[in-house]
């Protein structure tokens, strides 16, 4: 566990609890009892307002709270740009999702730091995706995070035409297509496939796990080896 993760988890302890001994928060924490008091020192010392001492137990003043996230101008630009280079080149359903997140985000940000990144002048056209190529892509997404194994029809790069089963394991965008990578069955091997010559996808119920020398590591390693 990160050291900042574990300052969060113990500021929530000790506002649970009218009295969190340094035992009770070390075991919650699964760390030493110095390390619990080397913790809450140093979130005093950064203006927590925790109450007690050590062998007695400590408390949380009343009135404190974590103060909201925030954003700077620069990190809320950066949100925006993130999203607006995605969104042309995402599936319709993660391309929604996107946006949605987004206006959260800027909802809640100040009024000077939302128009900054409002106003950002980073935009990208449109990649000419098709829907039928937006909804294959979204089927394949899907389909990969539900370790579900596809059914595909394929036209090559010289009009030969295949079908294929595989196991998809991911979704890449090379700056002008997106090709799902798979263990292909009926090669048994690596493949790479481009969703615009994907002809029919059937996603099966059929449903795989991780073999060795069939995950996305392994053909990420494979990939590296040639370079």
């Amino acid at each position: 566990m990160r050291r900042a993760d574990r300052l969060f988890q113990l500021v929530q302890l000790i506002r649970g609890r009218r009295l969190s001994t340094a035992a009770f928060l070390a075991e919650r924490l699964q760390v030493s009892l110095r390390t619990v008091y080397r913790d809450v020192a140093d979130l005093a010392a950064q203006g927590v307002p925790i109450e007690g001492e050590a062998g007695v137990g400590y408390r949380m003043r009343s009135g404190f709270d974590l103060p909201p996230l925030m954003f700077t101008a620069d990190e809320a630009k950066a949100l925006v740009a993130a999203v607006r280079l995605a969104q042309p080149r995402l599936d319709a359903a993660l391309s929604q999702q996107a946006d949605s997140a987004l206006s959260k985000i800027l909802s809640v940000l100040p009024p000077a730091t939302r128009a900054a990144a409002e106003s950002l002048a980073v935009y990208a056209p449109s990649m000419g995706l098709d829907e039928a190529t937006r909804s294959r892509l979204e089927a394949a997404r899907l389909a990969t995070e539900a370790r579900r194994k596809l059914r595909l029809r394929y036209v090559d790069l010289k009009d030969a035409e295949s079908e294929r089963t595989v196991r998809p394991l991911g979704c890449f965008f090379w700056g002008q297509v997106w090709t799902l990578a798979a263990w292909c069955e009926s090669r048994d091997g690596f493949r790479s496939f481009r969703v615009d010559r994907i002809a029919e996808l059937r996603v099966l119920d059929e449903r795989f796990r991780d073999e060795p020398g069939q995950t996305l590591a392994d053909l990420i390693r494979a990939f590296e080896a040639e370079r």
